[in-house]
Parts: C-alpha cells; sequence; structure tokens
C-alpha cells in the first residue's frame, strides 16, 4: 500500500472533518459507514482509506486490527475473496487514537449495488446466485467450526465487487463480528462511539444487541439484502432475488416473505434516517454550540 504512516498522520493532523475536501491534504470521500468514513487521501488511486476515529488509546486501535486480521483471514478460509488490505493507526485530536484500514481501491462501476442499475436482467439474477454462493460459504465455515467460532457477514449489496474477470470480492472487514467459544471478539461499545453521546444509553438498551446479531442470522442476512433494492430504487428486482434466494437455500431456512420483507425495508428505513438526523444535531452542538471538534464524517441527504 503507499499510503505511508507518516503521510497518515500529516493528514488525520490537518483534516477537516465538517468539509473533508477543505483539509489540508486533499481527499475524496468514496463511501460512509455506521463507523468508518472511506476516502480517496492525496488523490491516491490506489488505496482506499477506511478512517475509524474509535479508539481512546494505541493499544485499543491495535486490538481491534488483531481482530480485523484474524476475521479477513477467516473469510478466506471460508472461501471469500477479500482486497489486499493493511492497517495503520495516528494520532488523532484530543487524545485519541484513529485507526486507518486501507483496501485496494476497486473500480467503482464494478460495485454490485451499480451494476443492478447497467446491467441485463440475467446478468443481474446470476450475481444474485453469485452472492447467495458466497454468503452460503460463510455458513457452511460455521456449520464446520461452530461451537469455536462463528462469523457474522453484512451481505447487503455495496458489500460486493463483481470484477470484469468474473471474480467477486467481499469488501465489508472492518467491522470482525465474530464469535469465539460463544463470546463476541469485538467490544461492542466500539460501535456507540459514533452515536450521538445522549442518546448511547438508549442505543445500548434497545438496539446494540439487535445490531450485534442480526448478522449472525441467516433469513435475515438474506432479508438485509434483499431489502435493500428498495434502498437502490430496484423495487422491480425483489421478487425474482426472492425466488432465487428461497430456491438456493430451500432446505436451510425458512422462506423468505416479500411482505416481511417490505416491513423490515421501512423499520429500517426509519431507524437509520432517524439515528442519521441525531448525529447532525450532536454534530451541531458539539461543533456550533459547544465549540469541540466532531470527529466523525457524515453523509448528505440519502435516498433511501
Amino acid at each position: 500500500m503507499s499510503l505511508t504512516k507518516a503521510r497518515l498522520q500529516d493528514f488525520e493532523t490537518g483534516l477537516n472533518p465538517l468539509d473533508p475536501t477543505a483539509s489540508v491534504i486533499p481527499c475524496t470521500i468514496l463511501g460512509y459507514g455506521e463507523i468508518s468514513t472511506v476516502l480517496r487521501i492525496d488523490n491516491d488511486l490506489d488505496v482506499a482509506a477506511k478512517r475509524m476515529p474509535l479508539f481512546s488509546s494505541e493499544s485499543a486501535a491495535k486490538n481491534y486490527a488483531l481482530n480485523y486480521r484474524n476475521y479477513c483471514d477467516r473469510l478466506r478460509e471460508a472461501g471469500l475473496s477479500v482486497p489486499d488490505d493493511t492497517t495503520i493507526s495516528v494520532e488523532g485530536h484530543g487524545g485519541i487514537t484513529v485507526l486507518y484500514i486501507l483496501q485496494k481501491q476497486l473500480p467503482p462501476e464494478r460495485f454490485c449495488h451499480k451494476l443492478i442499475h447497467t446491467e441485463s436482467s440475467e446478468f443481474i439474477n446470476k450475481m444474485a446466485q453469485r452472492i447467495v454462493g458466497q454468503i452460503e460459504q460463510v455458513w457452511e465455515y460455521n456449520e464446520q467450526h461452530e461451537p469455536d467460532l462463528k462469523l457474522a457477514i453484512d451481505g447487503q449489496l455495496s458489500n460486493w465487487v463483481l470484477m470484469e474477470n468474473g471474480s467477486i470480492l467481499f469488501i465489508d472487514t472492518s467491522t470482525p463480528l465474530m464469535l469465539e467459544h460463544g463470546e463476541e471478539v469485538l467490544d461492542p461499545e466500539l460501535l456507540l462511539q459514533s452515536a450521538p453521546s445522549f442518546l448511547r444509553w438508549l442505543i445500548r438498551w434497545q438496539f446494540l444487541d439487535d445490531v450485534m446479531s442480526r448478522y449472525y442470522d441467516r433469513r435475515l442476512v438474506y432479508t438485509d439484502l434483499v431489502a435493500n433494492l428498495y434502498k437502490e430504487q430496484c423495487a422491480g428486482l425483489v421478487k425474482p432475488w426472492i425466488e432465487i434466494i428461497n430456491s438456493e437455500t430451500q432446505t436451510r431456512m425458512e422462506s423468505l416473505d416479500n411482505e416481511q420483507i417490505r416491513s423490515y425495508y421501512r423499520e429500517d428505513k426509519i431507524i437509520w434516517s432517524l439515528f442519521l438526523g441525531l448525529r447532525r444535531l450532536d454534530r451541531f452542538i458539539k461543533s456550533k454550540i459547544l465549540g469541540k471538534r466532531y470527529e466523525f464524517v457524515l453523509p448528505g441527504k440519502i435516498k433511501r
């Protein structure tokens, strides 16, 4: 990877989270996650840098990086392909440590949530079968390794890249959700760092277990994948994708139901829209009223 620790430290020191494009070292926002922002830094076309300002110490960041590495290795053992990558931690503002996960940058037009808008129905349905096949490899791996080990996976479309040569890559490896001997490896409190400080108690009480557990549930992973088609304004794909998933998994889980997926999508849309709105309020209070630094980069309006 071409980005060095020194260059990343310079970038982090000069970063303006309220307007990253106005930072000392130029950057382009490639995407957003709940706890990370994906950046192209210093016009480097080879590296996608996932910035994670979550950690109170260098040791906490190193422990996360170790869990991340183990998660990637186990996904590869399960048969998935993930991009070339490395991790680098730097000093953030106010005593925090910021972890950067650096992945090989991939062609944006080959991301599966883009391909559903540009390719034929036949191509898209075969792509769905490929994604189901990849997800099933994770469950086959889990069946072979439980109760000692169980992997979770977020299978939504934007996490898959189908290359011109036919290979398919899973890119959402930055949240290492896995159980070892029934215990969650990831500290759930880290997922709360991006939440509004005044609501963390409520999220911890009402929603954290759901967020941590949904990606261990085969049927919920597929429900989330199909529901994502509504967000991508491709409702016409919902029925054929339900049929594909039900056909491919018919002996392994209860069949997906269109109405249940609609209900899941409506609820998910409300929750995440509200969550983003509250994060923006939290940013306003901290940066404009209290004059403090708000560490997370937030997206603009998201069409859902």
